[in-house]
C-alpha cells in the first residue's frame, strides 16, 4: 500500500515538472524582445522601470500600425463641395421647421388621413419636399472644418407602405443637404407595400432625380433587418448609411460621419437624432445626449 502511494507521488511530481518546463517554454516562445521587454531580453533587467516604458512604446506603436491599416486608402477617397443651404420658399407652410396648422374646416380631413400612417398626412402634404430647415448645429460644429478627402456612401432606406410626401423629402433633403461627391447612390427597399403610389408611380420619379436611385422590392414581407441586408447586398458606396424612411437630413449631416469612418473604417457612427412632430411636422431639436 506504501509502494503504490509512493509511485503515486512520483507521478504526480513528474506531471508537475513537466508542466513547469512546458510554460517555461512558452513564455521564452512569445518573448521576441521586439520591445525589449520578456524572458532573456535585456531590458528586462534592473529595477523594471525600463521594461514598463518600453511595454508603453511597444503598445504605441501597435496602435499606430493598428491607425494605419484600418484607415482608408486614398484611392477610395474623393473631394468634395460642401452642400448649398436649402433657401426657404416664401409662403409654404412648415419652412424653417416651424409647425403646420391645420385650419378647422379641414379637421375632419385630417383626422382621416391620420389613420393612414399614423401621422398628420395632410399636413405632411402641405409642406415642400424641399422644405428649408434652421441649422441646429453648435456654432464649434459650424466652423469645424472636415478632411478634405472622404469615402463616399451609399444611403439604404427601408419603407413598407410610406406615405408618399415623407418618403420623398427624405430622399430630397439627402440629395440637397449632402455633397453630390460622397453620395454614390441612394437605395430604396420596398418590404412588400401594398399602396399604388409606391409601384411604377414611384419607379417613374426616382428616374428623374439628379443622384442614382435604386428601387429593391422584397416581394414578401421580410422586416427591417432583412430589407436592410437586402439592400445592403447592392450597394457600390465605400459606406453603407441607413436612414429611416421619413426624416429629414439637416445641413452638414453627412460630413461629420464620414470623417470618423475615414479615420477607421471599421467605425459604426450615429448622429443625434431630432425629431419631428407627428401632429404639426415641427422640426424639434433633441439634445446630444439622446
Amino acid at each position: 500500500m506504501l509502494r503504490v502511494r509512493r509511485q503515486t507521488c512520483k507521478i504526480i511530481i513528474a506531471t508537475s515538472l513537466i508542466w513547469c518546463v512546458l510554460d517555461i517554454l512558452l513564455l521564452m516562445s512569445y518573448s521576441d524582445c521586439s520591445n525589449g521587454v520578456g524572458f532573456g531580453c535585456s531590458g528586462s533587467s534592473g529595477s523594471g522601470v525600463a521594461g514598463k516604458k518600453d511595454a508603453i512604446k511597444f503598445a504605441r506603436q501597435i496602435r499606430e500600425k493598428d491607425e494605419v491599416e484600418e484607415a482608408y486608402p486614398r484611392s477610395k477617397l474623393k473631394t468634395y463641395v460642401v452642400a448649398k443651404t436649402v433657401k426657404k420658399n416664401k409662403g409654404m407652410p412648415g419652412e424653417m421647421g416651424k409647425p403646420v396648422n391645420i385650419p378647422k374646416e379641414m379637421e375632419d380631413e385630417k383626422k382621416r388621413k391620420f389613420k393612414i400612417n399614423q401621422f398628420n398626412l395632410l399636413a405632411s402634404e402641405m409642406i415642400s419636399l424641399n422644405r428649408s430647415l434652421q441649422d441646429v448645429r453648435l456654432s464649434t460644429c459650424k466652423s469645424k472644418v472636415y478632411a478634405s478627402l472622404l469615402p463616399t456612401t451609399s444611403v439604404v432606406i427601408v419603407f413598407h407602405n410610406e406615405a408618399w410626401t415623407t418618403l420623398l423629402r427624405t430622399i430630397h433633403s439627402i440629395i440637397n443637404r449632402s455633397p453630390r461627391e460622397l453620395v454614390e447612390e441612394i437605395i430604396l427597399v420596398d418590404d412588400a407595400s401594398e399602396h399604388e403610389h409606391l409601384g411604377e408611380d414611384l419607379e417613374d420619379y426616382v428616374k428623374t432625380l439628379p443622384v442614382r436611385v435604386k428601387v429593391l422590392r422584397t416581394g414578401t414581407r421580410s422586416g427591417l433587418i432583412r430589407a436592410r441586408l437586402l439592400g445592403a447586398k447592392h450597394v457600390k458606396g465605400s459606406v453603407i448609411t441607413f436612414l429611416d424612411a421619413h426624416c429629414e437630413c439637416t445641413e452638414g449631416w453627412l460630413e461629420p460621419l464620414l470623417s470618423e469612418i475615414a479615420k477607421n473604417r471599421k467605425a459604426v457612427v450615429c448622429p443625434v437624432i431630432d425629431v419631428i412632430s407627428d401632429e404639426t411636422f415641427e422640426y424639434i431639436t433633441a439634445s446630444d445626449m439622446t
